[in-house]
């Protein structure tokens, strides 16, 4: 443990991403192999759930410092991170006994198998024993809230520079389902027991959002133009007669998806598709949250299947009767997914799999509008990638661009304010704002980004000297102050006030030109609902 805080402090405490990979390679190197594993887990994100909930944490915390809980919620607000505000609380302790990364975890799980008064006994025993200087690491590890400023990228780096096997391979080998309670990093990257994993994914290939003008990029014959869909990246992969589903996230939701289930049979072994997963009912793609109720149903009854059916819209093909093909040019990847597309097709009378129609265009002119129509097919924009591009790993520029319409916009009345989170808890940096209906200001959204760091400074001097009234964090504020909110998309919602939800909303700016009663309203949402169907 005493390595593992010694890891996160060096991490924390820089910006540059070589000192991050060197400390990560330099950890690995010196660690135990059972603690290295954890690590690379953790850095991941493979967080084991929470076996204990926070209200707990609060009660015990407060009864072992003799701070009064109202004092400890007060702290919290300010300090704006739970496992930092028990550390600091907490006494400190000198004992230089020193306990494995590995088995804390291990411990950590257990609990959730313990009694209430066990996991207790359990947790005040860390807390009077732990260094004062490793409580807030452990305390992040109980909340499974642990973050570090750390991507994947990074992680893959250090261990490509540990195991000297490519970026590539490495981040293929952490692809995937893997318990590091049962697994060292040598078998994990042992390329052998890797061949052995026929549900194992690929990397996926990421696009950065168009930064030039679309002309820049050259002869628009050299690219494939495809739609931009708002739905679940994933692969579908049949390998052994059985099929997997993972999303971009990595999670396997082989079971949320019955349509694709026939194709196990249907497409050959060792195929492995890249697309977008959506839901299209009689040739109309639905809402993206209509994705969302979707998935997150327990039990799928046959009204959910038919008012939300899945189809994947394909549009890359990785592996091919067994061969990795994602060094061969897009093309020709292109042309084998058609093929076999067509293949599928004769075996079943309507295949849950569709191709990514491609849109041919004589100029960059022509893109253009086609990238302004994006809405009207419930797309987000288009997809840029050249012909002859391999399929990279990671989001790498040059060959794949994402070019997004313009998003949605309309002003609204900031009229609560909340503190943030971690670096930001001593400032008002989480909104709440409202639009008119008639002469009442009614909520519609939330936003937590968007202003430069100056404006944030002056919005949180602001809202301090115009409070109306204190909700606990929360502060109503005086209805003056206007900005413009973009987003992404907009539904109706029986959970909102307004009567809608809003897709990715942030501030775009600060309307400074504008006084409260210059605000949108909500028939204008409304009007906006109705324009985007």
């Amino acid at each position: 443990m005493k390595a593992f805080n010694k890891l996160f402090q060096a991490i924390d405490q820089t910006t540059s991403t070589n000192e991050k990979t060197e400390a990560l390679a330099k950890y690995l190197r010196e660690s135990e192999a059972a603690d290295a594993i954890w690590t690379v887990a953790l850095l991941m994100g493979k967080r084991p759930k929470r076996t204990v909930r926070s209200g707990e944490l609060r009660t015990w915390c407060s009864e072992e410092s003799n701070t009064p809980v109202w004092l400890l919620e007060e702290s919290y607000h300010v300090v704006g991170d739970l496992a930092e505000t028990i550390a600091l609380l907490l006494p400190g302790r000198t004992t230089n006994k020193d306990v494995a990364l590995h088995d804390i975890m291990q411990d950590l799980i257990s609990l959730n198998d313990k009694t209430d008064e066990e996991r207790k006994n359990y947790i005040l025993h860390m807390w009077r024993m732990l260094p004062h200087e490793q409580l807030f690491v452990f305390n992040k590890l109980i909340t499974g809230s642990f973050r570090v400023g750390v991507s994947s990228k990074i992680v893959v780096k250090a261990l490509a520079k540990v195991f000297g096997k490519t970026d590539n391979v490495i981040a293929h080998s952490l692809s995937g389902n893997w318990d590091p309670a049962t697994v060292t990093l040598h078998e994990l990257l042992d390329e052998q027991r890797f061949s052995e994993d026929s549900s194992k994914p690929y990397p996926f290939y990421l696009a950065y959002a168009l930064d030039t003008e679309a002309e820049a990029l050259g002869d628009v014959q050299d690219w494939i133009i495809e739609r931009k869909y708002d739905g679940i990246r994933g692969q579908l992969i049949v390998r052994k007669g059985n099929l997997f589903v993972w999303s971009r996230g990595e999670d396997l939701l082989t079971e949320k998806f019955v349509e694709f289930h026939g194709l196990a049979k249907q497409l050959p072994d060792g195929t492995v598709i890249d697309g977008e997963i959506l839901p299209i009912l009689d040739g109309n793609i639905l809402p993206f949250h209509v994705m969302q109720t979707r998935i997150g149903r327990k039990n799928l009854s046959a009204k959910a299947l038919k008012e939300a059916p899945l189809s994947m819209v394909c549009y890359d093909l990785l592996e091919y009767h067994g061969t990795d093909i994602r060094h061969e040019p897009l093309h020709e990847r292109r042309n084998k997914l058609i093929a076999l597309l067509e293949e599928v097709k004769k075996q079943t009378i309507a295949s849950p799999l569709q191709l990514s129609p491609e849109f041919p265009a004589a100029n960059w002119e022509a893109v253009a509008r086609e990238r302004m129509a994006a809405r009207d097919y419930g797309c987000e924009g288009l997809m840029l990638k050249r012909k002859d591009s391999f399929y990279k790993t990671g989001r790498k520029k040059g060959d794949w661009w994402k070019w997004k319409v313009d998003p949605l916009s309309v002003d609204g009345v900031l009229i609560y304010a909340q503190r943030g989170h971690g670096r930001r808890a001593n400032l008002y940096t989480d909104f709440t704002f409202a639009v008119w209906d008639g002469d009442v200001l009614v909520p519609f959204t939330k936003a937590y980004s968007g202003l430069t760091d100056k404006e944030l400074l002056e919005v949180d001097t602001w809202i301090k000297r115009h409070t109306l009234d204190k909700f606990g964090p929360v502060r109503s504020v005086t209805p003056q102050l206007v900005f413009e909110i973009a987003f992404e998309g907009i539904q109706r919602s029986s959970r909102h006030k307004s009567g809608v939800a809003l897709r990715f909303p942030r501030i775009s700016r600060w309307r400074q030109d504008k006084d409260a009663g210059e605000a949108n309203t909500k028939e204008d949402l409304m009007q906006l609902l109705e324009v985007t169907r």
